[in-house]
């Protein structure tokens, strides 16, 4: 019998650890070396419980849970043994510095490939480019190979295993990978976790009748549990796709493939993007392999894409359910066992109530995602822009619950998306806005139809039944920059500054969305592609504008006055110690409306202040509002030091400003 020259300290949890870490020890220091065999099995006693606790309560009923636990930690360790030696390397530096993520130096941008460069291997033209800005993260849109045509905009992947063959290859994604690292740039992908390709392999075999694939689809012979779904569930598309199924000739009931009758496959999205059945274990085991191999290339950031869909519950609305979070827990400690580098960034697109349980805050903490994006900080941020007045994000943010430490943000004035007005009812009602009337003026307001509005943005996914509807439109576009006005430009320029003066202060992690640093507008070339037409997201999914990118060091341009702006941002955010994600922070309550007001604070800092005023005139609010912050002086303003007089401070219009200790 073979026994391991490793002595394991006695196990944390129960009787599961204390029957594989023997084998285990054996099998990893056979299989990794001695080192590496500690360090995996010091991760196991770290993450087991959750592993093993998110499990049972996923899968105790219909598999032995115990067994499962076994052979995705079998998984995990078989990936290790495949991780590459500079990935080994990053995972020792990430385990002493688990925080990384939550630096001040740490800034993300986020652009799509073929419009961002053309291809993955041209995008190392573009590093200086990113270098100039600060990033330190690079995010690009989805690089996983799509289905041919239509293709909700690379979400409908065909294929984990590939690249789009337009951008390139798997290799060429390896390699930008390792020439980010050698920048200290990390790399961040999508991962559609919720839904498949109908083109997928998983969903060709399920169709087919495929016993390796059974049960990996959600389906139904008729229309009785489908309609007893969607009398609560709301649809994502209701303009292009009505309603949450698809019917398949062919297709089996109850995920069970082939039987030639046909089956409705649930569809949350689009027709041909088949839901994943999460209550078969053998999916669950199939994205976690997907995980592991992508982190093997070289990935450190997943955007876990769509991820509040995967749980579904009769009489709900098939969103944020307790599945998905246990789901969501397990992925990640099994992750974090075979590559500790990484991290997961939840998209999560939903209601201040339900957001923070992303980063895992719960009644009791359960980590799940090190990173979600602060979808509420970005909406308020716009409703004030239209309203001229901050009442509605003060009460918003300053109810959000903290999150747990260990855990960011993710701060943005804009994504590849549409906005959606994720206004609480109980929030515009607390400040005199009658939620559905507040909601209705915003999409008025940035699709440009509201007599006073500057913006020149579009409805998107217009519900007839219900008015509901949301805005597509780039920043620059959105802030009213365009057009043959100077005095306009003058403004429409505060506003995108504004905006990103706010995110890259808030403390987290500030996204850059690609064209934004040269104030690109609306590209309404899609509009050729009958492919992309019927979708007008994509006037806010621009190409790099080469001309305008050689105007950025011209400060008598626009493209020059803005990335000036940026760079400002990133250098002095990296000398702040306060805008560390790990430090403490709220809302300020000041006396003007227009005015929100923020403060942070880390333990290796004094006080950060950040005050924007959301009106096209100058404000002032009572300096005491700033009582027991110390002396604070200007960082950085759009217009100079703050002044005070009269016991008051004054902000001019559409103006920010940063005060620090020194």
């Amino acid at each position: 019998m073979i026994t391991s020259r490793l002595d394991p300290d006695p196990p944390i949890e129960g009787h599961l650890l204390d029957r594989l870490r023997p084998a285990l020890a054996v099998e990893a220091e056979q299989c990794l070396g001695r080192a590496e065999a500690v360090a995996f099995l010091a991760r196991l006693d770290l993450w087991f419980a959750d592993i093993h606790g998110p499990l049972a309560a996923l899968y105790g009923c219909r598999r032995d849970a115990d067994a499962l636990g076994e052979q995705l930690v079998r998984l995990a360790r078989a990936a290790v043994g495949e991780r590459p030696v500079e990935l080994r390397d990053l995972d020792r530096r990430r385990e002493i510095d688990p925080h990384w993520f939550q630096h001040q130096r740490m800034v993300g941008y986020v652009a799509y490939t073929d419009r961002f460069a053309g291809t993955l291997d041209a995008i190392t033209g573009r590093l200086d480019h990113l270098d100039e800005l600060g990033v330190t993260y690079l995010h690009l849109m989805p690089v996983l190979a799509p289905r041919e045509g239509e293709n909700d905009g690379g979400y409908a992947v065909a294929d984990y295993r590939a690249v789009d063959p337009r951008l390139g290859t798997m290799d060429d994604l390896e390699d930008l990978a390792g020439a980010l690292r050698r920048r200290g740039m990390s790399l961040c992908i999508d991962l559609v976790l919720n839904h498949t390709a109908r083109e997928h392999t998983w969903a060709r075999g399920w169709l087919a009748g495929d016993p390796e694939y059974a049960g990996f689809y959600l389906s139904f012979p008729d229309r009785t549990m489908p309609d007893a779904y969607e009398a609560t569930v709301v649809d994502v598309f209701p303009d292009r796709a009505p309603g949450s199924f698809t019917w398949v000739p062919g297709a089996g009931a109850n995920g069970a493939g082939a039987n030639g009758a046909g089956a409705w496959v649930w569809t949350t999205f689009l027709e041909y993007q088949w839901d994943l059945d999460y209550t078969n274990p053998r999916v669950f085991t199939a994205m976690l392999d997907t995980i592991l191999f992508l982190a093997n290339r070289g990935v450190e950031i997943f955007r876990m894409d769509a991820v509040p869909f995967m749980g579904k519950r009769m009489g709900t609305s098939c969103t944020n359910q307790p599945e998905v979070h246990d789901l969501a827990q397990a992925l990640h400690a099994l992750t974090k066992l075979a590559a500790p580098a990484t991290v997961f960034k939840a998209e999560a697109i939903v209601g201040p109530d339900d957001l923070v349980a992303y980063l895992g805050g719960h009644a009791r903490y359960r980590p799940e995602c090190e990173l979600a994006y602060h979808n509420q900080l970005m909406v308020m941020l716009w409703s004030s822009l239209a309203t001229k007045d901050a009442r509605l994000a003060v009460r918003s943010l300053g109810r959000l619950r903290p999150i747990p430490e260990g855990t960011s943000w993710a701060t943005y004035v804009r994504c590849h998306d549409d906005i959606g007005w994720a206004v609480s009812d109980q929030d515009a009602w607390a400040v005199g806005y009658d939620p559905g009337a507040h909601r209705d003026f915003l999409n008025a307001f940035y699709s440009g139809r509201f007599p006073a509005s500057f913006a020149r943005g579009a409805l998107f996914g217009a519900n007839p039944e219900t008015g509901d509807a949301r805005i597509s439109g780039s920043a620059a576009a959105l802030c009213g920059i365009g057009g043959d006005d100077p005095h306009a430009l003058d403004w429409g320029i505060r506003r995108l500054v504004l905006l990103h003066a706010v995110t890259y202060a808030w403390g987290g992690v500030p996204l850059l969305y690609m064209g934004d640093e040269l104030a690109q507008g609306n590209d309404v070339s899609y509009l050729g592609d009958p492919a992309l037409a019927g979708d007008n997201r994509w006037m806010h999914r621009p190409y790099f504008d080469e001309a305008a990118a050689a105007r950025r060091y011209d400060p008598a341009t626009v493209e020059g006055r803005v990335f000036g702006w940026m760079r400002a941002l990133g250098a002095a955010r990296r000398e702040l110690p306060a805008l560390h994600a790990a430090g403490e922070g709220g809302v300020l309550e000041v006396d003007s409306p227009h005015v929100l007001a923020w403060r942070r604070r880390h333990p290796r800092s004094g006080w950060f202040v950040g005050l924007v005023n959301f009106a096209e005139h100058t404000v002032s609010i009572d300096a005491h509002a700033l009582d027991g912050l110390g002396e604070l002086p200007t960082v950085l303003s759009s217009d100079g030091p703050l002044q005070a007089r009269g016991g008051r401070l004054h902000l001019p219009g559409l103006g920010f400003v940063w005060l620090a200790e020194p």
